[in-house]
């Protein structure tokens, strides 16, 4: 079992940043990819970005792309989201994700159902 605890979400202004983190505890974090992943209010859960185990390989929602990053720290056994230029559109509840994926193949590291553990959650709401 991995347990996810997320934080860090809030309120913010468009086009301020806020950092999201994971921490895991449990089984060995690094043997596991991370996802973030994030779901507003009326809409289906969307793929934000995600992580191989060891860090350096990433994906990224084209959305969030050059203004979101997923680096991980496995000696601290965290993931974070760093979200920059945030628009009222990224206005969602954020989960991450752990799994282990078929990373090299991007449909199942961006598919929610190849992550078998998943945080509660933190809402971020981006204000216009």
């Amino acid at each position: 079992q991995v347990q996810l605890v997320e934080s860090g979400g809030g309120l913010v202004q468009a086009g301020g940043s806020l950092r999201l983190s994971c921490a895991a505890s449990g089984r060995t974090f690094n043997n596991y990819d991370m996802g973030w992943f994030r779901q507003a209010p009326g809409k289906e859960r969307e793929f934000v970005a995600s992580i191989f185990r060891s860090g350096g390989n990433t994906y990224y929602a084209d959305s969030v792309k050059g203004r979101f990053t997923i680096p991980r720290d496995n000696a601290k056994n965290t993931g974070y989201l760093q979200m920059n230029s945030l628009k009222p559109e990224d206005t969602a509840t954020y989960y991450c994700a752990a799994g282990r994926t078929d990373f090299s193949d991007a449909y199942y590291s961006k598919n929610g159902a190849s992550y078998t553990y998943w945080g509660q959650g933190t809402q971020v709401t981006v204000s216009s």
